[in-house]
């Protein structure tokens, strides 16, 4: 240990224990010894102690009393319960008293010190697990980047990719943080470029295999599980990343066992008006343009871009042969509408399928954009994550879900792309018909520099519409982002570290598909 830990130790028989502080002082920590709780609680009153050892059995107060007593003076403070009784209803009452750890007497020297061990060092010994062993696993990824990955070979790097960051935000090692990062960053370079090699065919499918992807993943990955013997929700949180699905997993672990978790790829541009409805009609945005002209809208177009939605899954419904079946339809844009899900939840269970599309983690994204506060609060992935989870947790969405744990119900998780934190500005010039997204643009008169995006210069090739004549799209790729020269500056610097999407990116493009059922 780097530093000297505090140990008080509180048994009424503590000279039968020397031999046990002696051990633990040989080990390095600093041993105090009291016999009673009223003693321990004036100690605590004017020292420093890192963990409490406390005997359940004393003369005079209690050890779950001055347990109490203890935690109103320190309510973080860490506390072991040392006790000869293994009474069930003690050690309930220990544990709703919210001590760290409980040990049954007679205990050896290697079980107190392993009980220290976990509370003191815990967090350095898994930082320096952790980094041990992403070192030893980074060639392993180094081989799989160099290696010409196929489409499922890149959702394993990605997915492994995303474990080594959730578990570097253990480790206090800049260094190695940073070495994850320019690893993921150079991963992200290749993925633009097998991005740019494929993705015509993956939307052409001719001799070549395609990944399930946006306008394929409900006919693939959620339809089959429609039955008509229990409710099926697929819920589907907009701009939900591989990552944030992880931070939020342990919350929903709680009601529901997950069965399968997998990725898809969303379509280009990862946005909501392309991929969203891309889902719910089955069908790439050329082909939507064509059947459902009066609904769909380009860009550049008056209205709302997915105001049609429950209407798309209707006919695709119908072209699964599934159009007889009753279904609902929810979306939630504010808590408003979130209150009304947690009370009509329960309404759903007479449906076969129920639709939940829920879009805080899009808003999320673009108030982080516009206000400082919020950039603050999620200045980097980790924190990004965390404000996620936090959101979910007390979200009415987690509220409406609890209502239905225990309940015979299926449950699938989405969300129609990801959303990438940009930092390479790109300059690009278009006229006053091209589009303002960040991350893609499209437009008649589109000058870039070939090699920061990939360009299609006949939309229908990457399954897009033409919003008109001599129409071209371009894609950020990595951490870009696209910018007008005029005011360049104020505008690199004002998005530089938000979180857009549209793009290619690992972040945008890989997202979860999750299944589960009640437990």
């Amino acid at each position: 240990m780097s530093n000297i830990a505090n140990i008080l130790w509180v048994d009424d028989e503590i000279d039968s224990l020397k031999s046990q502080i002696l051990f633990l002082e040989n080990k390095g920590y600093q041993v105090s010894a009291l016999t009673n709780g009223h003693d321990a609680l004036e100690y605590l009153k004017d020292n420093i102690v890192d963990v409490v050892l406390l005997d359940e059995s004393m003369p005079g107060i209690t050890g779950l009393e001055t347990l109490a007593g203890i935690k109103a003076l320190h309510q973080h403070m860490p506390v072991v319960m040392v006790t000869k009784n293994e009474a069930e209803d003690v050690m309930e009452d220990a544990i709703g008293s919210q001590i760290t750890d409980y040990l049954i007497k007679p205990v050896n020297p290697n079980q107190v010190l392993l009980s220290l061990k976990k509370i003191i060092d815990n967090k350095r010994l898994v930082a320096e697990r952790t980094t041990t062993a992403y070192q030893q696993d980074f060639r392993n990824l180094f081989m799989a980047l160099s290696s010409n990955p196929d489409y499922n070979e890149w959702m394993d790097i990605y997915k492994k990719l995303v474990f080594w960051e959730m578990e570097m935000g253990k480790s206090d090692s800049p260094e190695m943080q940073e070495v994850l990062s320019t690893q993921k960053s150079e991963a992200n370079t290749e993925f633009s470029k097998f991005i740019s090699r494929h993705y015509e065919d993956w939307v052409h499918p001719r001799s070549t295999e395609s990944p399930i992807m946006s306008h394929t993943l409900f006919r693939f990955k959620v339809a089959p599980h429609i039955t008509g013997d229990k409710p099926l929700f697929f819920i589907l949180i907009d701009n939900l990343r591989f990552d944030q699905w992880k931070a939020i997993q342990p919350v929903f672990s709680e009601s529901f066992r997950v069965l399968e978790e997998e990725t898809f790829y969303s379509i280009l541009p990862t946005s909501t008006q392309y991929s969203r409805n891309a889902i719910f009609a089955g069908m790439l945005p050329v082909d939507i343009e064509k059947r459902f002209s009066q609904q769909w809208k380009n860009d550049d177009e008056e209205g709302g871009k997915n105001l049609y939605e429950e209407e798309f899954l209707a006919a695709q419904l119908k072209q699964l042969r599934l159009g007889d079946m009753r279904f609902s339809y929810t979306k939630v844009t504010n808590h408003q509408d979130g209150q009304m899900l947690v009370n009509s939840i329960h309404n759903m269970m007479d449906y076969q399928l129920n639709v939940i599309v829920y879009n805080f983690v899009d808003m999320l994204s673009h108030a982080r954009t516009e206000m400082e506060v919020l950039k603050e609060l999620a200045s980097d992935e980790t924190s990004y994550r965390s404000i996620a989870a936090s959101w979910f947790e007390h979200s009415p969405l987690h509220q409406a879900l609890k209502k239905l744990a225990g309940k015979d119900v299926r449950l699938i998780v989405a969300t129609d792309h990801g959303s990438v934190r940009v930092k390479t500005p790109h300059k690009v010039i278009g006229d006053k018909q091209t589009t303002t997204n960040l991350r893609y643009k499209h437009g008649r008169n589109l000058n870039y520099d070939a090699n920061d995006v990939l360009a299609f210069r006949d939309p229908s090739a990457a399954g897009l519409p033409r919003p008109n004549v001599n129409s071209s799209y371009i894609f950020a790729k990595g951490d870009g982002y696209l910018c007008y020269p005029n005011n360049y500056n104020h505008f690199a610097n004002y998005y530089r570290n938000t979180f857009q999407h549209g793009g290619i990116s690992l972040e945008e493009m890989i997202v979860p598909v999750v299944r589960m059922v009640s437990k």
